[in-house]
């Protein structure tokens, strides 16, 4: 008999709900600074960001419009990033706005770079990033977050939108699976 997906997967708390919102909401009010009663485009990366968007978008007072795009560089049961399968960005409606790129995590910086060079294209008024995560010591660009809500250990995790094989993305916190299975063997 299989054992359960809980069974096999053990959770590993590496961020609490509680830590999450109120960083979340220290993340809210620097926006509601920065851009005070101007309009605002947030270009969410999907699937992952969902919640953080979520719960972000309701401490925000100013007048936004929410776009989304689609990439990912996991997929199926691996921790590690493969192939960036990264959506165009030409059905964003940009121009000449202020422009929020927000993405649950910044590992190698890749996917953001790609995402901010075509809708660079696009001419937004202003362009800048958030994350959730950031796992500093994984970056393989130039790029940095302008703002990002935590400074993680190079560590694969789930929760609050991050997923492994499309699980626990509902899980309120963040945290490591201290079982996953190891990655196949490249032949």
């Amino acid at each position: 008999m299989n054992a359960t997906r809980r069974e096999r997967h053990r959770f590993e708390t590496l961020i609490t709900r509680d830590d999450i919102q109120c960083r979340v909401a220290e993340l809210a009010r620097d926006l509601n600074a920065r851009y005070a009663e101007r309009e605002l485009t947030i270009v969410g990366v999907m699937s992952g960001c969902v919640v953080f968007l979520a719960d972000l978008i309701r401490l925000l007072s100013m007048p936004l419009r929410i776009e989304f795009v689609s990439a990912s560089s996991y997929r199926g049961e691996t921790t590690s990033p493969g192939k960036l399968a990264l959506a165009s960005c030409d059905h964003l409606d940009v121009e000449n706005r202020d422009v929020l790129l927000l993405d649950d995590i910044f590992d190698t910086g890749k996917t953001l770079q790609s995402i901010l060079q075509q809708i660079q294209a696009r001419h937004p008024r202003s362009l800048r990033t958030v994350v959730l995560l950031w796992k500093s010591a994984r970056n393989e660009t130039a790029l940095r977050p302008d703002a990002f809500g935590f400074e993680i250990p190079n560590r694969f995790v789930v929760g609050y939108g991050l997923d492994y094989d499309g699980w626990y993305r509902n899980r309120p916190d963040i945290g490591v699976l201290s079982n996953p299975p190891e990655p196949p063997a490249v032949t």
